[in-house]
């Protein structure tokens, strides 16, 4: 049986965020497929980068399949500590020096949001998927997931500032024939957002110099 691909583009409406309004950055979507009525075959093993650098994870959103290794190196001339205390899965780099790497490797699907403990507002994502065929949108919004063989599969999204409920909605079941398939436009909604503040690996507030500004 001959594999398929999926393509199409997603869009994100009513966002608050400056590069989305104005430069139509529709980077950061997640999507995959799980099979329905059947397993999914056993992802092979990945390795992802996520590059700590201008107080910055980079890219911000990155996913892997279940058993996959996400590097942390550090580029900043400063110290990190990376950790996520989130149910995806907690885990937590200790404080390691400039030009130094650590990583963190994955063992169940969900979504991990990752930190630093010692700027507060480093954020980032890491989606891990049970599942072959996954992608991570660019600013265009395209996506192209290929290699899949043809079948009924649940579509699975998401995006940080989309809320649940919303995700929910677009989910949905789809039949990718032989000849591949090509989905509608898919319009994600920011509507309901609200950014929320983050405690350190401990549980307590930051110290008021965590941020971007005033030293390391």
């Amino acid at each position: 049986m001959r594999a398929a691909e999926l393509k199409g583009q997603v869009e994100l409406t009513n966002s608050k965020e400056p590069t989305v309004r104005r430069n139509r950055d529709y980077a950061g979507v997640v999507l995959w497929l799980e099979p329905v009525g059947r397993s999914a075959p056993a992802p092979a093993p990945r390795h992802a980068e996520m590059k700590q650098q201008d107080k910055t994870f980079k890219p911000h959103v990155v996913a892997v399949p279940v058993g996959g290794t996400v590097d942390f190196p550090n580029l900043d001339p400063f110290y990190h500590n990376a950790f996520s205390n989130f149910a995806g899965q907690p885990f937590d780099l200790p404080l390691y020096a400039p030009g130094t790497t650590r990583s963190a490797t994955f063992r169940r699907p969900g979504i991990v949001r990752v930190f630093c403990n010692i700027h507060s507002l480093m954020s980032a994502i890491i989606a891990v998927v049970d599942t072959p065929w996954y992608t991570v949108t660019p600013e265009t919004g395209q996506f192209r997931l290929e290699g899949i063989p043809p079948g009924d599969y649940q579509l699975h999204l998401f995006h940080e500032r989309a809320m649940p409920e919303n995700l929910h909605f677009l989910e949905r079941v789809i039949t990718v024939p032989e000849g591949g398939l090509a989905l509608p436009l898919i319009s994600i909604s920011e509507t309901g957002y609200i950014p929320a503040p983050h405690l350190d690996k401990h549980g307590k507030p930051y110290a008021p110099k965590s941020g971007y500004a005033g030293g390391q």
